[in-house]
Parts: C-alpha cells; sequence; structure tokens
C-alpha cells in the first residue's frame, strides 16, 4: 500500500526548493517507513542542488532525518513500530568494505545513496505517476514521511527516552563525520596537537571530539571571527584567524609539527598548506569537497621520509548503529554539546534554513517537520 506524503522537491540547479504531494512505494523486506520528526539541513544536499553531486533532479533530499517507526518489512530486526529512530547513510552489507564493518567505503556507495532510485533500479517516489528522485543516502528525508533501510537506521537508546528527536536528527551525518574523523579514522592521542581547518558543522565537531580525546594544543582555524570564538567555547585552546600569516601562527603554537591537522574546507591551497604542518608521523585527513579537477602537489620526500600519512575520510569511519550511541552519550556526558550548533526551522521555509547555513549565520539548521 502507497504512502502520501508531503515533500520539499528539489527542482534543479539555482532553483528553490517546493513543496508537493509524492506517493511513497510499498516497502521491500528490508525496508522501513519513518515518520519524520525532524531532518538536518547539510551542504551534501547543497552540492547535489548545485549538480556537484551525480543525484539526477527533481528529487527529494534529506539524510539526516528523525522521526517514528511506522511500518517496517518483513526482515526489518534493527526497529519495530512506534520506535525513535535516526537515519544515516546507506550500504550494501555485502562488500569487501561492509565485511570488515567499513560502510562509508562501501563499493556500492553510490547506487545506495545517490542514484535516485533502490539499488536494483527501482523508484521510492512518485508524483503523479512520474518517478521523482528519491532514496537520498537511503532515506529522503525533506518529508513528511521516508523509506529508510535496516542498514541505514539505528533505534534510538532508551536511556535517551528525554532528548528530542529534533536535536538528535543531524547526527545522521555532519556530527558523525566530524567526531569520526578524530576518533575514528585518525584515533587521535591524548596530549597530541591538531588543527581543524573550518569550523562548519563537521569542524565544530572534531573539535568537541579532539577535547574528548585529549589532544593538546586544539587549534581552530577559519576565517569567521564567530565562528573561532565559538570553537575556542566548544573546545578549541588557540585559534588562528584563516589569512597569509595563519600557518606561521600555527608554527609558533605547535613548533614541533602537528600530530594531526583535519582539513573540511577542500581548499587546495589550505590542504597543501597543512602538510607543510604536519610532524612525523602526524595524520592528515580530508573531509572537505574540493572541485573534481583540483590535484594536490605534496613533497615526495617529506611524505615518505616523516612517515606522514595523508587519509580520505568518509562518515567518520562510522557505523551507523554503535557510533551514533556513543556520541547520544557523550552529550549525555556533557562532553558532546552539539546543540549549541542548531537553529529550527519550520519545513515550510526549508528555503530560509538553506540560505541561513550557505551564508554562514546558522551553523546547523534542523526542519520541524512532525509533533513527535
Amino acid at each position: 500500500m502507497t504512502t502520501t506524503a508531503r515533500a520539499a522537491i528539489c527542482p534543479g540547479e539555482g532553483k528553490e526548493f517546493h513543496m508537493a504531494e509524492v506517493e511513497l512505494d510499498d516497502l521491500r523486506e528490508d525496508e522501513i517507513m519513518i515518520r519524520v520528526v525532524a531532518t538536518g539541513i547539510c551542504h551534501t544536499d547543497m552540492a547535489v542542488r548545485d549538480q556537484q553531486l551525480p543525484t539526477p533532479l527533481p528529487a527529494v533530499l534529506g539524510h539526516e532525518g528523525a522521526g517514528i517507526v511506522e511500518a517496517v518489512g518483513d526482515k526489518v530486526t534493527v526497529a519495530k513500530v512506534g520506535d525513535r529512530v535516526i537515519a544515516s547513510f546507506n550500504s550494501c552489507g555485502h562488500c569487501p568494505s561492509c565485511d570488515v564493518d567499513a560502510p562509508t567505503y562501501c563499493y556500492e556507495f553510490g547506487a545506495h545513496n545517490f542514484s535516485g532510485r533502490r539499488a536494483d533500479g527501482s523508484a521510492t517516489i512518485t508524483r503523479d505517476g512520474e518517478a521523482v528522485g528519491g532514496n537520498f543516502f537511503g532515506q529522503s528525508s525533506f518529508a513528511t514521511h521516508a523509506i529508510a533501510h535496516q542498514r541505514n537506521v539505528v533505534r534510538v537508546p532508551d536511556s535517551a527516552a528525554d532528548l528530542p528527536l529534533e536535536r538528535l536528527a543531524p547526527l545522521g551525518c555532519g556530527l558523525m563525520t566530524g567526531a569520526g574523523a578524530v576518533l575514528r579514522s585518525m584515533d587521535v592521542r591524548e596530549g597530541l596537537p591538531i588543527a581543524v581547518f573550518g569550523t562548519g558543522t563537521v569542524g565544530l565537531a572534531a573539535i568537541m571530539a579532539a577535547k574528548i580525546a585529549g589532544a593538546d594544543p586544539i587549534i581552530a582555524v577559519d576565517m569567521h571571527e564567530s565562528r573561532v570564538e565559538l570553537a575556542r567555547e566548544l573546545g578549541a585552546t588557540h585559534t588562528v584567524k584563516a589569512g597569509d600569516d595563519a600557518m606561521d601562527k600555527l608554527k609558533a603554537i605547535a613548533p614541533q609539527g602537528l600530530a594531526y591537522a583535519f582539513d573540511t574546507t577542500g581548499v587546495k591551497k589550505v590542504i597543501e598548506g597543512a602538510f607543510e604542518q604536519i610532524a612525523p608521523k602526524g595524520i592528515l585527513g580530508l573531509v572537505g569537497a574540493s572541485p573534481p579537477e583540483d590535484m594536490l602537489s605534496l613533497n615526495e620526500a617529506a611524505l615518505m621520509g616523516g612517515g606522514k600519512r595523508v587519509i580520505g575520510i568518509l562518515g567518520g569511519d562510522s557505523d551507523v548503529g554503535s557510533f551514533i550511541c556513543e556520541l547520544i552519550a557523550y552529550h549525555q556526558d556533557g562532553r558532546f554539546p552539539f546543540d549549541r550548533l542548531i537553529r529550527y526551522f519550520d519545513f515550510d521555509d526549508i528555503n530560509a534554513g538553506i540560505e541561513a547555513s550557505e551564508s554562514g549565520e546558522v551553523v546547523k539548521p534542523v526542519l520541524r517537520i512532525s509533533a513527535e
């Protein structure tokens, strides 16, 4: 039986999202119908709007959804009807990466997250009988209802029953990526220096996680004064205003070099400058989306001779279930106060939330879609 939903449709590059009624397909055996309570707005949604990523448009985007389970397929075991859940990225479950619990590097990631269809090519969303792009990150949560999957949903633990879903929603992507980069991908060691370039959602999550890990010093680098001030409040021990002398300032703070550098900007000049600051055995983690034509120039002797590593990071090397629950526990302990990044917008005001995100006025916009 199909489900009717109200969705925000992304029509194409440079165009505002608009509301429309759509129909969701019948559930498959491994799928979950979620009544969406709230969903975060992420820069990845904007990258699809601008066609920097290949999801066909028009489409229903949104990939930081949280809500209440209304129906489940016969083989679903992660949640039942009535459960409060958070949705994240999807994965195939059987490739070499998934076999070793590394689903962010799923060999079929594109088919399960960016194709606008299920991996088998079938549509999850239609409008007036015509297919609309859906299944974005296995959810398409810019809607009152979303079809998610056994592999990309986590049940909110009973210990967090007092936390509203509208607060928990953005854990599914940006916050998980930044925190996971520090706590998982780079496995930051206590007492060693880290610099975070760019203090949006991902960068600020990394700074909070660096404090959890005990890194010292924790250096935030950004061009916006308000952002670096917030970074200091959330755990940065030092802040550096981005500019021509930023690397000299980093050298003064960490004269032996950085054990870790984490770039969220995707700016070639910043990445190459950060590499020069890396200490022996240091790690440069990259998560920023660079233009496809950009190529990095790194000194091979310095890379090899210092045992340095440059690593690409997707999703903070997270699995959907245990790491999201770990972040919830840190939040409850007061060690991951990500709620300070959030500003809420009504669902109908999605374009205002997008504008606030792109202008830098708001770090993490979250859409309120239905009552919990």
